[in-house]
């Protein structure tokens, strides 16, 4: 008998292996086992009730009834059990999961921000029990994620007729920020404009100012950077001519000279959106790349966990990279501790991202990763002992010149000690401006004023909107990646020259919801149902009352009245959605204009009348046409060109999948056979086959057992004696 240890990832298997040695079994659960059904009221698998919510569970797909009659077999063998899933109410979430499928009466929680052996012999020796808050945070996500989805879509996104496939408690919102601002780029009407220079023989170049004063520089996230390389804006041709006169009819002199020593302070070590701004920046990784690379570093043992929003890094690492620059770079080395300040709304779960150990350095792990992984390594490497370093000490000039009434200014940087950038340069380059003395006169080199254009605000790239969804508190470090990923492959935006822009149907769909559902695309809104999670999370809110209450007081009165204002449209009074379809496949039925159908051979699955053939405009169904029933339930099929039949919308798909799937594994992979209805010589048949796609295709594709009185058979595995599914 030996202890049995559960985690997610099957990368992972090796390195614990390692670890923990013989006496151990170690299993992948392949991510999430379990999911809410597709059954209710709006498919949601869970009911709203007055005392509580009822959740109904299923396992994910095929692969994952597969995963739990392995696990089940392994349970049995194990002396104990450990869940190991990752360090994040997800990770808690699919241990409870575990727990309920897997019928384990106390199994032993272990947690572990990095796959060292220090760290999770640690972890095997500390066990606790599921954290029941964190357990019933992620539940609650769940359910409120899918309220809002399903029922938003099915009631409001699907009769718009318009193509647009769903709605999302955190997509919604996101979308939303990037139509404001693509209609403020719309919107934006350019303005005529001047900025006048001077340059000197004296070897510097300065800008018109109105006054003497100093003026405050942009910001660091301005959108206006360019402004500390332009004058004052000139409004007017006359006024930007007439201040070249004057810089060329009056002489020049040193009017202001101030100089002083400034520092600025190392940025904090990476939490998941920085990392995602970084690696975007730097190494041009989309936020779904990068945490694909940052979990094979993870896995490896390399980094720490890399979905946290918290900046604190552990005592016995800081300790770490103050003996590594002791050794290696003393005059960076601060009198004590670099302290960072944490991120407003942070969970500070666990550590910020950072290597597991600092003295392996990116150079030496160069031939055990691939290039990617390697370059982002040292991104992770860089920002966190960066963040122990001293601060940089600079000196910044400011040189205020005269000619007539106009002033003329210059500013000079020059880095006098690096500091923390020697390993994270986030400064401008040195701009060096003369020596010189109050007073002194200048040789006038050049004159010139240049015409330019105010520009509309720039649209988001993928790095920049994970920084605007941190900062307006929408979703949480796991669903940024994920929720842009959703957006383009939506269609709601485009990823053009590296920026996101909302298409037409983005723009269309974000205009209904602000009518429709002013409140739930606001990302305040959606911040304020955060904070309800993590007050969950700390079990200061109860996950059920909360849910409930949040849909009796906002979101049923909210969707009752967007129905009432959709259907009060004539326009789409006159289009009612097809039943049964799934987002993707009903958008390819409403765009379809009212056609006379054709007769088919083909009955429908569901009550057996004949399916009439209809036209399809629809761009993403290549068969240009659907089948709907003839007969009163409105059924619809869609051509599946690589299985080469017609099949039922996923939804009813789903329903029937219980009827689908026999008890008896494929001979070749384990998985379970499943229930193929077929036409052949005008006869329906039913034969059995491997349930996984992927598998037929490949290694499964002989397996196939054949109807034959009452008996299924295949020329290869013999005869296979099976029960007909209930009527």
């Amino acid at each position: 008998m030996a202890n049995l240890l559960l985690i997610e990832s099957p990368g992972k298997v090796k390195k614990l292996g390692q670890i923990l040695g013989s006496g151990w079994v170690i299993k992948a659960s392949m991510g999430h086992v379990r999911e809410l059904a597709n059954d209710g009221e709006d498919a949601l698998g869970f009911d709203l009730g007055p005392g509580g919510i009822d959740c109904r569970y299923q396992p994910r797909d095929a692969r994952a009834q597969k995963v739990l009659a392995d696990l089940r077999q392994a349970v049995k063998a194990a002396d104990c059990v450990y869940i190991a899933t990752d360090p994040d109410r997800e990770g808690e979430t699919i241990g409870w999961h575990l727990q309920q499928a897997l019928n384990l009466k106390n199994p032993r929680r272990v947690v572990y921000s990095e796959i060292t052996s220090q760290a999770v012999r640690a972890a095997i020796a500390h066990p606790r029990t599921l954290d029941q808050s964190l357990v019933a945070a992620g539940r609650a996500r769940d359910c409120l994620d899918k309220l809002v989805g399903y029922r938003g879509s099915r009631h409001v996104v699907w009769p718009l007729n318009n193509g647009a496939k769903s709605m999302g408690r955190v997509q919604s919102a996101t979308l939303h920020l990037l139509c404001v601002r693509e209609r403020a780029i719309q919107a934006f009407v350019p303005q005529d404009y001047w900025s006048v220079w001077v340059t000197y023989g004296e070897g510097f170049k300065a800008f018109y100012r109105s006054s003497p004063k100093p003026q405050r520089p942009p910001a660091k996230d301005s959108e206006d950077k360019g402004a500390e390389n332009e004058s004052e804006r000139v409004t007017s041709q006359e006024r930007a001519d007439q201040l070249v006169a004057i810089a060329q009819s009056h002489p020049h002199h040193v009017l202001q000279i101030e100089g002083k020593q400034t520092t600025q302070s190392p940025p904090p070590p990476f939490v998941t959106s920085t990392l995602q701004q970084a690696a975007g920046s730097k190494l041009h990784f989309s936020p779904e790349h990068t945490m694909k690379v940052a979990q094979a570093l993870y896995e490896k043992g390399h980094i720490t966990y890399m979905r946290t929003d918290s900046i604190a890094l552990s005592a016995s690492f800081c300790d770490a990279v103050r003996q590594y620059l002791e050794q290696h770079d003393p005059t960076n080395l601060p009198r004590k501790t670099t302290q960072h300040r944490a991120i407003k709304g942070s969970q500070e779960a666990h550590e910020a991202i950072r290597p597991t150990d600092v003295n392996h350095l990116p150079q030496h792990l160069q031939r055990e990763l691939s290039a990617e992984q390697a370059h982002l390594y040292e991104l992770i490497w860089n920002r966190a002992v960066a963040s122990q370093c001293a601060p940089a000490r600079l000196r910044k000039t400011r040189i205020v010149t005269q000619s007539g009434d106009a002033y003329w200014e210059a500013r000079g940087q020059v880095l006098e000690f690096a500091g923390y950038t020697r390993y994270w340069n986030n400064l401008s380059a040195d701009s060096v401006l003369p020596a010189l003395t109050q007073g002194q006169p200048l040789q006038l080199k050049q004159a010139q004023a240049d015409a330019k254009q105010t520009q509309p605000p720039p649209r988001y790239s993928e790095p920049k909107l994970v920084k605007l969804m941190e900062q307006k508190g929408i979703g949480r470090p796991s669903t940024y990646a994920p929720t842009i990923k959703t957006l383009r492959e939506r269609e709601y935006v485009d990823l053009l020259q590296g920026k996101l822009q909302p298409t037409a149907l983005g723009l269309e769909l974000d205009g209904a919801l602000e009518k429709l559902l002013p409140d739930l695309i606001q990302p305040e809104f959606t911040a304020q149902m955060e904070t309800a999670l993590d007050a969950i999370a700390t079990g200061d809110q109860e996950w059920q009352a909360y849910l409930l209450n949040w849909n009796r007081d906002y979101f049923a009165p909210a969707i009752a009245q967007a129905k009432a204002q959709l259907f009060s449209l004539p326009t789409l009074a006159e289009h009612s959605p097809v039943a049964g379809a799934m987002p993707s496949e009903r958008s390819s039925v409403t765009r379809a204009k009212p056609a006379t159908g054709q007769p088919t051979k083909t009955k429908c699955p569901t009550c057996g009348e004949a399916m009439t053939k209809l036209p399809s405009r629809s761009k993403k169904m290549k068969a240009k046409h659907f089948l709907k029933c003839s007969g009163s339930g409105g059924t619809v099929m869609f051509w599946n060109a690589k299985a080469k039949c017609y099949e039922l919308p996923q939804a009813q798909r789903q329903a029937l999948s219980s009827e689908m799937f026999t008890d008896h594994p494929c001979p070749v992979c384990g998985a379970l056979l499943e229930r193929y209805a077929y036409a052949k010589d005008g006869q329906d048949k039913v034969m059995l086959r491997c349930s996984i796609l992927e598998n037929r295709r490949g290694k499964c594709k002989e397996v196939a057992f054949f109807q034959s009185r009452g008996e299924f058979w295949s020329p290869k595995f013999g005869t296979l004696k099976i029960s007909a599914p209930s009527p």
